[in-house]
């Protein structure tokens, strides 16, 4: 397993190679002029070329690549043009406010969304199940800013039971400053959760095991826990690891609408002011959570569904077996 780890680790590295190479490409060939969104328009045209020269702008698109690269293997994300504030001190200060709101998000959605999925799935085609489908498709299909908005006019504006925009300091003012945004980034991967969950337990009811099981006399909670829920778990990890990824690399709509200090608030503002050096770290910074996600789901498949585990093992020790022989074959006909 820990081969296999440090395996997907070393992928990242094309992976970003590559996702660096075409956004850096994109933002190079793209209309505007670095220099003017630092200088403003009234530079001097030496004061603007110096500053060319200073930024490397002047060198071929692959060099100033490479040395980006470069300077990204040294931990040097460049500074951003807006502020001329180092991007990663930036970044980081806003990830683990990223990382609470991202948190707080997903166990609603999977404290709200795995038991109605459970839920739907066993009472198929009644009145819960129809109100539950109905509302997933909804609340997938809603943009989550437009719910965010619906839940400032009336939680902050007309209730005035939370605060519309910010972060609060002290521990009560910040989790009443968490309710409304995590509640609208929370509620779409709720329906997503929802339906995943529904799919994978109708789809293990129908299994042997769960008749044999229920034959023997096992308590229906311990049927739909022990055996409908854990290997129905495949499926729904995978969704929960996607929308994971997705929001520790930022929610840009929802962390705007808020006033949420977030990566996310913080990559819409460097695409506004065409910060280049600031979007490009966001784009890494979204790029790894996505990847080491993905590869978190890939080690609980391990523990959730040990036949996985097992297949690993059967093909590492068949890799083992194999070598001996073919070397004993090479030898024969050598």
């Amino acid at each position: 397993m820990i081969k296999y780890i440090v395996k997907r680790l070393l992928l990242l590295i094309p992976v970003l190679i590559g996702v660096t190479f075409f956004v850096f490409t994109i933002l190079s060939l793209a209309p505007y002029d670095p220099v003017t969104v630092i200088l403003g328009d009234g530079a001097t045209e030496e004061a603007m070329e110096n500053m060319r020269e200073e930024l490397g702008l002047n060198d071929p698109l692959l060099v100033r690549y490479v040395n980006y690269i470069w300077d990204l293997l040294h931990g040097d994300f460049g500074k951003s043009y807006k502020t001329r504030l180092p991007v990663a001190d930036q970044i980081l200060s806003r990830f683990p406010n990223t990382i609470l709101l991202a948190s707080c998000s997903m166990v609603i959605a999977i404290v709200l969304g795995i038991p109605l999925g459970i839920l739907s799935a066993k009472k198929q085609y009644s009145l819960l199940d129809n109100v539950a489908t109905v509302g997933g498709l909804i609340s997938v299909s809603m943009p989550n800013f437009w719910l965010g908005l619906l839940l400032v006019i009336l939680f902050a504006l007309k209730l005035r039971w939370l605060p519309s925009q910010g972060m609060g300091e002290d521990p009560v003012s910040l989790i009443k400053s968490l309710i409304l945004p995590s509640i609208t980034l929370g509620t779409g991967i709720m329906a997503s959760v929802m339906r995943m969950t529904r799919s994978s337990v109708l789809e293990t009811m129908r299994q042997d095991y769960i008749s044999t099981a229920r034959s023997k006399g096992i308590a229906e909670s311990r049927v739909t826990v022990r055996h409908m829920l854990k290997n129905a778990l495949i499926p729904i990890i995978t969704i929960s690891a996607l929308q994971f990824g997705h929001l520790l690399g930022g929610s840009m709509l929802t962390e705007t609408v808020f006033s949420w200090p977030g990566v996310g608030r913080y990559m819409l503002d460097a695409i506004k002011t065409k910060d280049t050096p600031a979007i490009m770290g966001s784009v890494i910074l979204m790029s790894v959570s996505f990847s080491i996600m993905n590869l978190l789901a890939d080690i609980l498949y391990a523990f959730v569904d040990p036949r996985i585990k097992s297949q690993y093992q059967t093909k590492k020790k068949n890799k083992q077996k194999k070598s001996p022989a073919e070397d004993g074959g090479k030898e024969a006909t050598a």
